[in-house]
Formats: C-alpha cells, structure tokens, sequence
C-alpha cells in the first residue's frame, strides 16, 4: 500500500497542505497514522480527487480541444521556439509540466508558434513508459 505524507499529498493535488489536513477534518479525504506517527493519506485515496479536479478543471471550459484521437491532451503556453534550417524544438509549459515537441520547421512556420501563446499538446504514442521514483528516506 503506497502512502503519501501531508505535503506529498498536496502537491500531487496542487493545493496546499492546510487544505488536505482541512479535507481530512471534514471527511473529504481520509488521513491516517503511518509508521513512527505521522500523518499520511493513502494513494488510492487521492484517486477520486485527482480524476474529479481533472474533470472540473477551468483549462477544459476555457480552452476546449477539438476533436481528435489522441486522448492525451495538455495545455499550456509555447516557452521556447528554436529553429534551424529542416527543424524546430518547441517548448511547452503546461502547468508543472515541460514538453519539448521537435517538429520540421515548416509545420513551425505554418502554425506561427512563438513564445506566449497558448498551445496543446496532442500526445499519441503505442509505447508510454511509467517509472517509480526514487525512494527517498
């Protein structure tokens, strides 16, 4: 059973620790005590919060996408365009993620991508791979 600390928690739901410790205290997400005492919430708690803050988010009112097979959309704004002669790199910033699109410089051209405007990135791909972070002590 994997089991977040206080803090953990909150920044994987991009709100502060007073907010969970107050969703804790009024029955929104449950906190329990963790080894030596201190106070985690348990991964598979967080999953209801994290799919409804993904459903209810503001980016996806504001900002519909069209309609596309890809299912893995985020958007952001264009940080950095550089270009050579056949290509581009474009990055993204969307939210607490960086994406790097390397595309030809023509297709870099022709959508007129420049720092400060808003953009999504469309992620379709047969291979994603998931990783585990480093434990830390």
């Amino acid at each position: 059973m994997t089991e977040f600390k206080i803090s953990e928690a909150a920044a994987l739901l991009g709100v502060s620790d007073d907010t969970v410790r107050r969703w804790g205290e009024n029955g929104r997400l449950r906190i329990e005590k963790g080894a030596g005492g201190r106070q985690v919430v348990r991964g598979v708690d967080l999953v209801p919060l994290m799919t409804e803050a993904a459903a209810e988010s503001p980016m996806s009112s504001a900002f519909p996408h069209a309609r596309a097979s890809a299912r893995n959309r985020l958007t952001g704004i264009v940080t950095a365009v550089t270009k050579d002669t056949v290509m581009a790199q474009v990055d993204l910033q969307a939210g607490p993620f960086r994406i790097v699109s390397l595309m030809s410089r023509e297709a870099a051209d022709e959508l007129g991508l420049e720092p400060g405007m808003l953009a999504v990135a469309s992620v379709k791909a047969t291979v994603v791979v998931v990783e585990l972070p480093e434990e830390t002590a």
